[in-house]
């Protein structure tokens, strides 16, 4: 049994990041134990997490499980939660009273993993009142799954094994991918930020940048297997290959990335502090890199920020905000904001509507404070009350959907490019998919067109859509 230790995840080297691509095999009576039997995960979080599962899912795969959309059918079920917010932890156990019951009438093995199997409270709690969740593994050795769920068939028994170590870069995992013309691909993991209130460094461990090499000849695979669009991902990808020490920078890896050819790129999510001026140049000069940018800026309070240890100030944020907005043509620009931070006066509030109204943002995702247990934001004191918060954070609403709306109405009539990438959910005979600045568009349009970068002219706009037809 090893048991997350949050002191131990706060610890940082100055060794260099071990880099491993032989550290993921499977034995032959690995590949025999999911014959017959169905797997079901949930995913919750961000981007990070939905990766996580589609490696988790290929290892599944390749131990002959077979995937399944119904609770009720599963063999296996593994939760794969997050812990940036208090909503998701109260998500996880809401379902795991469902799992429960389920598995009172049926054999069914349990496992959790993710960044909430990183926190201590949340493995004590599992240990002492969910002695029926069958095994429990870590952010940091999803390449031991197999061995994992072997010994937890064999021993029947709860088997945690869960690392507070800095991390390590596994290269040779397989993956699952849910897109077939969209791919996530991780450039970096970890982060060394340690933002107050935030719990990702110690659920993710240290900031440790993948070799280029790696990273390049995945997105060659990704173009010959068709795929139209990447994502580079990592927890502050503007940070990345500081820790390579060869000279390397997000720049350096835009333009490389750029130069294979694949149709579009995004990457999330940027830190405004290593957001510099060899990135936003990169990102102007090559067409295949999407005029979207999501930079949090959390809060419009200088103060505020100073507590939440962001390192910039709202006037260095407007700066690089404004040189965005300059430099690269079009660009659609998002954020993250958090109401109600220990400390937040009225006027500190009022100094993130005035942002806001300066930025207009396309849109943002905003969030009443959550404080995370081992964090220092954790401890300060909190003087808002829960309706003061709850009433900002209406007010910061109208806000942010106002210019929503405003920035939507500027694409009425316009035509854009939009990769055509699924099923419309709301609308009959319609395709679905994103322009180029991440707007989510409605096309009738046939099947024939799936995958498909066309143009788009924008009939109706709402505001967190549109409609249109293709020219």
């Amino acid at each position: 049994m090893n048991l997350p230790n949050l002191k131990e995840a706060r610890k940082r080297t100055n060794n260099d990041i071990v880099i491993k691509d032989n550290e993921y095999e499977l034995t032959d009576n690995q590949k025999a134990i999911g014959l017959n039997k169905k797997y079901y995960i949930k995913t919750y979080g961000c981007q990070m997490n939905e990766h996580d599962s589609e490696n988790i899912k290929a290892i599944l795969n390749e131990m002959n499980f077979t995937e399944t959309d119904k609770l009720e059918d599963a063999d296996l079920i593994i939760l794969n939660t997050c812990a940036i917010r208090e909503n998701a932890h109260n998500k996880v156990f809401g379902l795991l009273g469902r799992i429960k019951h389920l598995k009172q009438t049926k054999d069914v093995l349990v496992g959790f993993g993710g960044c909430m199997a990183q926190e201590e409270v949340i493995v004590d709690e599992i240990r002492h009142k969910y002695k029926w969740i069958d095994f429990v593994f870590g952010t940091h050795n999803i390449f031991d799954l197999p061995n994992i769920i072997e010994k937890t068939y064999i021993n029947q028994k709860q088997e945690i094994e869960v690392f507070s170590w800095e991390g390590e870069v596994i290269e040779n995992l397989p993956v699952k991918r849910d897109n077939k013309y969209k791919a996530w691909v991780n450039i970096m993991y970890g982060c060394d930020k340690f933002c107050t209130y935030c719990i990702v460094p110690y659920t993710r461990g240290k900031q440790r940048s993948r070799l280029p090499k790696y990273i390049i000849e995945e997105v060659k695979d990704l173009i010959k297997d068709g795929y139209q669009e990447v994502t580079l991902l990592g927890q502050n990808v503007n940070a990345y290959g500081k820790d390579l020490n060869i000279n390397y920078t997000m720049a350096n890896l835009l333009e490389d990335v750029a130069k294979t050819g694949i149709k579009r790129i995004r990457f999330v999510t940027s830190h405004p502090w290593d957001f510099n001026d060899d990135m936003i140049d990169t990102i102007s000069k090559y067409e295949n890199i999407m005029p979207y940018i999501h930079l949090p800026i959390q809060s419009g309070s200088s103060k505020i920020l100073k507590l939440m240890g962001r390192r910039y100030t709202k006037e260095e944020y407007l700066t690089l905000f404004n040189k965005l907005k300059e430099k690269i043509p079009n660009v659609s620009i998002t954020t993250d904001i958090i109401v109600g931070f220990p400390g937040e006066t009225d006027k500190d509030f009022q100094d993130t509507l005035d942002v806001v109204a300066a930025c207009k943002y396309d849109s943002a995702f905003t969030f009443i404070f959550s404080p995370r247990i081992g964090t220092p934001a954790s401890k300060m004191v909190d003087n808002v009350s829960l309706e003061e918060k709850e009433e900002r954070l209406q007010r910061l609403n109208q806000l942010v959907n106002k210019y929503s709306k405003e920035n939507n109405d500027k694409y009425l009539n316009k035509v854009v490019p939009v990769l055509l990438e699924d099923y419309s959910s709301k609308k009959k005979d319609c395709l679905k998919g994103y322009t180029d600045t991440m707007k989510l568009v409605n096309v009738k349009a046939d099947k024939s067109y799936l995958g498909k970068i066309v143009n788009v002219k924008i009939t109706s706009v709402k505001t967190w859509s549109m409609d249109g037809e293709i020219i």
